[in-house]
């Protein structure tokens, strides 16, 4: 069967927790932004893991990239979780 017609990939979220808080604080989610022709356009960081953006490892990847890229990047940790974690 040809790779087009495998299905993609798609089952990881971003995760986000401050990199000096206690265990007790709740991490947070990533949605991501795209534009109308779905281009990534950045990410904005929610509470409700059901609410999250689900990703193939490709865009989770970019999303970590582009959390890097902020001001505050050192204060958090961001990692790749996969979906049922």
């Amino acid at each position: 069967m040809p790779a087009t017609d495998q299905p993609i990939d798609q089952r990881y979220l971003v995760q986000q927790r401050k990199a000096s808080s206690a265990d007790k604080e709740l991490p947070v989610f990533a949605r991501t932004m795209k534009s109308k022709d779905g281009v990534f356009e950045g990410v904005s960081f929610i509470r409700n893991k059901d609410k999250a953006s689900v990703m193939t490892l490709d865009e989770a990847n970019q999303v970590i990239a582009w959390a890097a890229t902020k001001p505050l990047a050192a204060s958090y940790i961001t990692t790749i979780i996969c979906k049922g974690q």
